[in-house]
């Protein structure tokens, strides 16, 4: 491609997809540190210390035993799946619905493993915390709008590759950090913008990159529940659903048992779209860095608490899990999400910076550009003449 096909592309994504990423990073920066703020506003607990002679055993307390507590707290509703924490295996959680297979949810509630003790319960769709991450997510518009900033993240790696091959020659001829004070306003403007740029690159097209890979997750887990998971619960498509009380303590006991040395990430009550009419589908994690971010499934029969079969989650829904923790820098303790709040705030101003570089080129005058013409003739005119070879 021309220097001037490449300047097209990134301007025009540029000018594009400013506007939604400078929203991105901004409801992105709470959102870095939303475990924390959902503490400090009394949305989450901490499991409470032991007294002596209390029990100290994580799992301890009847699974079986919290959900019936959940079950009573909106006997109108019933569970749908149950949620762990890899790093916080006092706690686990219970997410209740009108329906099993309902997308939507209407209550999350937090319970000691040790204890059993009920400790809070999650605010669902209000508080500043939730209006960040649905502007985050979906702009409030649902799978179009995730899938449209999706699309954004796209536009952002171009914008971002286009100008490497439009700035990239011409900061070779500067050095690192250099700043033209000398020279106009918009001079200045650019190379700071050019300089911050580059500082980011690689940070945003990560970012960029794994959001639309978020973006895709109501795809990509459709994908897995019309392939792997209809192959998985073809065998049983004759038989009833389950009925009646089922034991959500012996499906995890046999999960764990069927995946050493993992995790209980989440589990599917029967009936849920993650799961089987007849089965728990329970999704296992690593206790590494790097496995706790992946899931194995063990599918366990609701009646018998026998497992039906194992396997690793196929490569696609792996990508996505991996990709989950890069965007939002939770994977590395709080000197990484500090790290990433920096790398926010710059990326605020490159992306600020470029529109205004844009808006000041649109409204330059013809005696601005008469004066910076005169300006670079005055520059070639006092350069040294090349001695002529002999």
């Amino acid at each position: 491609m021309s220097f001037r096909a490449w300047y097209a592309v990134h301007k025009w994504t540029s000018l594009v997809c400013t506007l939604f990423l400078l929203m991105l990073c901004i409801t992105g920066l709470p959102l870095i540190f939303s475990h924390e703020i959902n503490h400090a506003l009394g949305y989450s607990a901490d499991p409470p210390q032991l007294e002596v002679g209390q029990s100290g055993h994580a799992g301890r307390a009847s699974i079986d035993a919290i959900v019936a507590d959940a079950q009573a707290r909106r006997p109108q509703d019933v569970p749908q799946f149950l949620v762990a924490e890899a790093d916080e295996p006092e706690l686990i959680y219970v997410r209740m619905a009108d329906r099993v297979d309902s997308p939507g949810l209407t209550a999350f509630y937090t319970y000691d493993t040790r204890t059993g003790e009920f400790l809070s319960e999650f605010p669902l769709g209000k508080g500043f915390m939730d209006v960040m991450l649905r502007l985050h997510v979906d702009m409030y518009a649902g799978l179009g709008g995730t899938l449209f900033l999706g699309f954004m993240g796209l536009l952002l790696a171009a914008s971002i590759v286009s100008g490497i091959h439009v700035y990239g020659p011409f900061m070779k001829k500067l050095r690192f950090g250099s700043i033209r004070r000398d020279r106009a306003a918009r001079v200045k403007w650019l190379d700071q913008h050019n300089l911050l740029d580059m500082v980011t690159l690689v940070w945003l097209l990560v970012v960029g990159v794994t959001g639309t890979i978020n973006a895709l997750n109501q795809p990509i887990f459709a994908a897995w529940q019309a392939s792997e998971l209809k192959a998985l619960a073809e065998p049983f498509r004759r038989q009833p659903p389950v009925q009646g009380a089922v034991s959500a303590e012996a499906a995890v006991a046999a999960a764990q048992r069927a995946q050493p040395g993992k995790s209980l990430s989440f589990m599917a009550y029967p009936g849920n779209d993650f799961a089987t009419p007849q089965h728990f589908m329970a999704f296992m994690q690593g206790n590494t860095p790097l496995t706790s971010k992946l899931l194995s499934i063990v599918m366990i029969d609701a009646r018998t608490g026998q497992v039906v079969t194992s396997g690793e989650m196929p490569w696609y829904v792996s990508t996505l899990m991996l990709s989950q923790p890069l965007h939002f820098g939770d994977y590395g303790g709080m000197a990484l999400k500090i790290l990433w709040v920096g790398l926010d705030l710059l990326s605020i101003w490159v992306l600020w910076s470029g529109l205004v570089l844009w808006w000041k080129r649109r409204t330059v005058t013809a005696e601005q550009k008469l004066a910076a013409l005169q300006e670079r003739q005055t520059n070639r005119s006092t350069q040294p003449v090349a001695a002529m070879p002999k």
